[in-house]
């Protein structure tokens, strides 16, 4: 363990040097918090109804808070090592490749929490937010949402051969969700086609979900966005691992 902490304190040091990963996990999303509050203001979704702007939208932003963790950062980060060899040194270490994979997965996820936190604080500091959701019913929410984006980050890296086309496929698949999903708007106001390619993006399912959970529903509400988000973690992760055993990844 304590050899681990080593490891995970390293690499959290690596993480808040990286000016991308610092930036759009923890700065990114309360600046666009406090653009649109200020705009908009927590004023009601529509007349008379109990949820304002921003009650709604910050649940949104921690979802784009696991979203560049899970597809963005963590991946270029595994890609990285990948292409400089640097797990096949550590697997002739006593440390070994497994820890400091499993050891970037666990400080991209704290860091995740951080960036939600932060969120959070800055909502009902500026904003007055009503969070009516129960504690553990929001953890899980936060545990799948993390858990479906960075699995499929995980099987981005194992499907990406260098660097460059793993930066490719999370830049293709983070801002298409990040624009589509309704992380960054409302999606009651995308037109039907919009939505019905949005009804098809992962990410989507962890906006309502988190949503509907801030909100105050039971999981037992949302059990098809859960149920669906725990098959995507499994079948990615088992996909990528399949997939990182039929190559020379380290």
């Amino acid at each position: 363990m304590k050899r681990f902490g080593v490891i995970c304190k390293t690499e959290f040091y690596l993480f808040t040097r990286d000016f991308f990963s610092f930036f759009f996990t923890l700065v990114f999303p309360l600046l666009m918090l406090l653009l649109f509050g200020g705009i908009y203001g927590n004023m009601p979704v529509y007349e008379g109804a109990a949820m304002g702007m921003m009650d709604l939208t910050i649940p949104a932003y921690a979802v784009m808070i696991t979203g560049v963790t899970g597809l963005m950062s963590l991946p270029l980060t595994i890609a990285g090592y990948k292409e400089k060899k640097i797990y096949k040194r550590f697997d002739a270490t006593p440390a070994g490749k497994k820890n400091i994979l499993f050891a970037q997965v666990c400080i991209h996820f704290v860091m995740t929490l951080i960036g939600i936190l932060i969120l959070l604080a800055a909502g009902k500091f500026f904003y007055q937010i009503q969070i009516r959701g129960s504690f553990p019913a929001i953890c899980m929410g936060i545990v799948f949402s993390s858990a479906s984006m960075f699995s499929l980050g995980f099987l981005i890296t194992a499907i990406g051969r260098s660097l460059k086309s793993t930066s490719l496929l999370s830049y293709l698949f983070y801002f298409m969700m990040l624009f589509l999903s309704g992380a960054t708007m409302p999606d009651m106001l995308f037109p039907d086609n919009i939505k019905r390619i949005s009804s098809l993006l992962p990410m989507t399912y962890a906006v309502d979900l988190m949503q509907g959970i801030f909100a105050g529903d039971s999981l037992a509400q949302h059990v098809t966005e859960l149920l669906l988000l725990g098959i995507l973690s499994t079948v990615c992760t088992v996909t990528g691992a399949v997939l990182y055993k039929r190559q020379d990844w380290t």
